[in-house]
């Protein structure tokens, strides 16, 4: 009863951090979608080769969106003709970096380790983008709603055509078309993700001590199914720099922790496919713990400051709890709605 209890306390707990970040990347995608038109994605970014991975890397680093708020953007780009690399480099430069996060790396860490955080973010993303164009030859087949016939047909015009945009048109893109389809990725994400939540030991930075070299591993894989944004991972790797863990450790974590979860790691597989999840997996952790031991052997530890903490354990608010219920009941309705359609 006592494991049943601490789940759904996690679960509660999980809901209310990710929900609020979701339905603004949900919205976020729903107004890029009007304002970008098709043919300029397609154009950039549709072409399988590195400089559409590059520029699909530098267009995520700045934007303030957590591993959550992402998905929607990427599946959004993704429709609009992105290629799997660009689109997958997208999703992994994103989560990582941002201007907030950016920002508070620097308050805390200083500006070494700042470009050094955004340096590797953008060479992890790189790489797996470059991987997945010349690597992933899989079509992954695209389901398609009713909902979304009269949004498609809309994206169909010419190029020449100045496309002009409509709220309730965004709204109906980010929320109907965009969400019905991640939203069974979504549900199995957040149960599996209060499992790991619970699972994750309280005396995680003693185990980090005893296990030494082991402590990378370890790290990274606590962070790869474990949902932590970019900033809020910032004091947990300053608490662990603090209990003796190595900086380059702690690293794998700042590293890794933003750019996955169980959320995202489910809708990678359905929105791109299961290669494309191979690569996205293995370029993180491989890159992770590579620049994890770069930083132990180039810096010292003591250089990097961090006495100043973020707090960031808040109590949920009231849009963090609305926010939640909006998602499950949006989530539920569209998930209901696709098992009694195939039944």
């Amino acid at each position: 009863m006592e494991n049943i209890l601490e789940f759904f306390t996690a679960l509660y707990d999980l809901s209310n951090a990710m929900a609020i970040y979701i339905l603004f990347g949900l919205a976020f995608a729903g107004v890029l979608h009007e304002l970008v038109p098709d043919s300029i994605v397609t154009k950039h970014l549709g072409k399988e080769n590195i400089l559409s991975v590059i520029k699909a890397t530098i267009f995520g680093i700045p934007l303030p969106v957590c591993s959550c708020g992402v998905i929607p953007i990427a599946s959004s780009i993704k429709k609009s003709g992105a290629s799997k690399g660009a689109t997958l480099s997208f999703l992994i430069s994103t989560p990582i970096t941002g201007v907030d996060s950016i920002l508070a790396t620097y308050g805390m860490f200083g500006w070494v380790f700042t470009l050094y955080r955004i340096f590797t973010s953008m060479i992890i993303a790189m790489v797996a983008g470059i991987l997945t164009n010349y690597l992933d030859k899989e079509v992954v087949k695209e389901e398609k709603h009713q909902s979304c016939n009269s949004c498609c047909s809309s994206t169909t015009s010419t190029a020449s055509e100045k496309k002009k945009f409509s709220l309730k048109s965004a709204i109906k893109y980010a929320f109907v078309t965009l969400l019905s389809d991640i939203s069974k990725a979504l549900l199995f994400g957040l149960f599996f993700g209060a499992l790991i939540t619970i699972a994750i030991p309280q005396n995680l930075s003693n185990i980090l001590l005893e296990y030494s070299w082991l402590s990378y591993l370890i790290a990274i894989s606590i962070a790869v199914p474990m949902y932590v944004c970019a900033t809020a991972s910032l004091p947990i790797a300053a608490a662990l720099m603090l209990s003796g863990v190595s900086a380059g450790a702690a690293f794998v974590f700042l590293s890794a922790g933003p750019a996955t979860n169980t959320v995202t790691i489910g809708v990678v597989k359905k929105m791109l496919g299961t290669t494309s999840l191979y690569i996205y997996l293995g370029t993180i952790i491989v890159g992770s713990v590579l620049f994890g031991l770069g930083l132990d052997f180039i810096f010292d530890i003591n250089s990097i400051d961090v006495k100043s903490l973020i707090h960031m354990n808040e109590e949920a608010g009231f849009f963090e709890i609305l926010s939640s219920l909006i998602l499950w009941v949006l989530m539920l309705y569209f998930t209901a709605k696709t098992y009694f359609k195939k039944s």
